[in-house]
């Protein structure tokens, strides 16, 4: 076998340039393969933590029964009230999976600045809660701060984050006051005082007149109720939601709490469509790389063989098999394939490391703010390309190196 890899390097430096310009199409094929599925990596992994962490949704998401069909039209009808939500609680925190579980109240109504009114949506949060969940985020899009002002805090329930197309409609700046109002869960109006303590974008452009943060304890003063709608699970593992879904519906259905689990996958459909589109790119962008790489390898090694073919014949006439003279040129397609796989390493590190270094800033789906474009290193990915890469590369050979070992030794000798 060291004969022929010796042989195989020797006719690669034969024919430096052609070899040369092979490897070069392979590395560069390779290269933009796994830049793009750096890339696709990193937009997965952000706009995963953007749901799971920056906005505090967590893997899992607890509703009462019907809350996702019939709650948009009645939402208090399907508010977990207090018995319940105490029980969903500590259904939840038994589980040592567990790491923060915060209970969450949506609201609308009217916000005024005390001349003109408009419509509002507001999500109540647990603010120690969602810096918890924030705090965990793996991507700097997670723990990215995506507000001006201040954060909202547990000791100051009147203080509420409003978006900035919201606050400029009203003409309300940092520090300004507003009236929130709403009817409570009896059917009564009841109206809220608020400080606007931040302001920020929107991630949803038809929001950005509409959308305001308010805490947990507003929420529930401004309803006139102890409940909530969903509560929110982080678990430690990814690992571990489908286990410790079934576990917590088995526990609550024992409990006569009627509820439905969520993960965050199935309550971000945008997400699912993200990914479908950039694995169809993905795939788009390999058969290419396929393509480009089987005609290179098909030329360099039909060129040799043409160039070679009294070498063919005296190999034949020496005694060497047919299945020798394919496995001559098979070598010499995989170790094409090889350094241009290693070529194509070094140029997917290179390309990492130039978007680390130059640290260029984009603003992604669904994220209002300029973030870090990044270009993740996929061990598993690269690995898996390298193989793909070296059996192309031998599949692209086996046609011509057939083709050469059928030749006839006598002609082939006599070939010019």
């Amino acid at each position: 076998m060291t004969t022929w890899i010796k042989l195989a390097v020797r006719n690669l430096f034969r024919n430096g340039r052609r070899s040369l310009f092979t490897v070069l199409a392979i590395a560069l094929g390779f290269a933009a393969v796994n830049a793009l599925g750096g890339f696709t990596a990193y937009i997965f992994t952000s706009l995963e933590d953007s749901h799971i962490y920056a906005q505090a949704n967590g893997h899992l998401s607890i509703f009462k029964k019907g809350f996702l069909r019939e709650g948009k039209l009645d939402p208090t009808r399907y508010l977990l009230d207090g018995d319940d939500l105490a029980t969903v609680l500590d259904a939840v925190n038994r589980r040592p999976e567990v790491v923060v579980v915060t209970p969450q109240l949506d609201i609308s109504g009217l916000v005024s600045n005390g001349q003109v009114s408009t419509i509002f949506l507001a999500s109540g949060r647990v603010p120690s809660d969602v810096h918890a969940i924030a705090s965990r985020s793996r991507s700097t899009v997670g723990r990215l701060k995506h507000y001006s002002g201040e954060p909202l805090s547990d000791a100051a329930s009147d203080g509420v984050g409003m978006a900035n197309g919201l606050a400029d409609q009203l003409g309300l700046e940092l520090g300004s006051t507003a009236i929130a109002m709403a009817p409570t869960v009896a059917g009564q109006i009841n109206a809220l005082d608020a400080r606007i303590l931040q302001t920020f974008d929107s991630p949803v452009e038809a929001l950005q007149d509409k959308l305001m943060l308010v805490t947990l304890d507003f929420a529930r003063e401004l309803y006139d109720t102890p409940g909530a709608d969903r509560v929110n699970v982080l678990l430690r593992d990814e690992s571990q939601i489908q286990a410790v879904r079934a576990e917590l519906e088995r526990t609550l259905a024992e409990r006569g709490v009627e509820v439905e689990i969520h993960t965050w996958e199935e309550l971000s459909p945008f997400y699912t469509k993200v990914k479908q589109m950039f694995e169809v790119i993905f795939l788009f962008a390999f058969l290419i790389v396929f393509t480009i790489v089987v005609m290179s390898v098909v030329n360099t090694v039909g060129m040799a063989i043409m160039e070679r073919t009294r070498e063919i014949g005296t190999l034949r006439a020496l005694g060497v098999k047919r299945r020798g003279i394919v496995g001559l040129f098979a070598v010499e397609s995989l170790l094409l394939g090889f350094f241009g796989s290693l070529l194509g390493v070094a140029l997917t590190v290179l390309v990492w490391g130039g978007v680390a270094w130059f640290e260029p800033t984009w603003v992604p789906p669904q994220i209002a703010r300029r973030v870090p474009l990044e270009v993740y290193l996929v061990p598993r990915e690269m690995l898996g390309s390298v193989v793909s890469l070296l059996l192309l590369s031998l599949l692209a050979a086996t046609l011509p190196a057939r083709k050469a070992a059928r030749m006839e030794v006598v002609g082939a000798l006599g070939h010019t």
